[in-house]
């Protein structure tokens, strides 16, 4: 079994204890989309909070995710991603709530979502943003799953790894997709993924593309600058002493 088989296997089993909550109105966040649309200049930053992951194991599980947080919008980050996954990225939908209290930029749930039920406690902790993963989904899951967000108010990031789904991202009309670098079968990490599905990224005009994992230091981001409005980074800035600075380095000129 994948990783990813895996993960999705716990989480039916989690959804399907999972109660339904009522809708809260929850505080208004500014939209990450028109962020990026403003600021085309730098190479934007999701820097995320991670505890662990089923690859590398633990790597930062004492953080504290308030401080974290506060260090990365000061750094300028566009948004910040937190990961609520408990089994497997040792996260918690608590970490969210809290983080979200202290920010004000946009913040990204990041979890395996496949019910709305999720998506709902993704809103009411306070997420503006939500990740829905291609490998995860079927389309017709996908598309569901996709409108339902839009009516709660929240912005997309769909998740790709290869051409295939690259494709069924764009067909949706998804203002933000993710080529992630990492491998969800074995996880293996490597940003030519990105710049391989660069050549074929064909919603430029409308679509922001933000790649995922693997970034370290400047040189990474410049790889992908020309064709990416934003880079996703969490193990390496959760590893740094000076999340802050580490977070402003990333931050290039395009």
């Amino acid at each position: 079994m994948s990783f990813l088989e895996e993960i999705i296997a716990v989480k039916n089993k989690e959804v399907a204890s999972m109660q339904i909550e009522e809708i809260k109105k929850i505080k208004k966040r500014p939209s990450f989309y028109q962020f990026l649309k403003e600021h085309p200049q730098h190479m934007q930053l999701i820097a995320e909070i991670k505890r662990a992951s089923p690859s590398k194991g633990a790597i930062a599980t004492d953080i504290d995710p308030l401080s974290q947080a506060m260090l990365y919008e000061k750094a300028g980050a566009g948004a910040i991603s937190v990961l609520t996954d408990e089994q497997f990225f040792k996260g918690s939908i608590t970490d969210l709530q809290r983080v979200a209290e202290v920010v004000n930029v946009p913040l990204l749930c990041k979890d395996f979502i496949i019910s709305k039920k999720q998506l709902i406690r993704a809103s009411n902790a306070g997420a503006s943003i939500v990740l829905l993963i291609v490998a995860a989904l079927s389309v017709k899951q996908l598309t569901e799953l996709y409108q339902a967000a839009e009516e709660l108010g929240l912005e997309v990031l769909v998740e790709v790894h290869d051409l295939a789904e690259l494709k069924i991202a764009e067909n949706l009309g998804a203002k933000l997709i993710g080529v992630n670098n990492r491998n969800l079968k074995t996880f293996d990490v490597s940003i030519a993924v990105s710049e391989i599905l660069a050549k074929e990224l064909s919603l430029k005009g409308s679509t922001c593309y933000i790649s995922e994992s693997g970034f370290k230091e400047k040189a990474d981001v410049q790889r992908v600058a020309k064709d990416y409005q934003a880079v996703l980074v969490g193990e390496a800035l959760m590893r740094e002493q000076s999340p802050e600075q580490a977070a402003r380095n990333l931050r290039i000129k395009r």
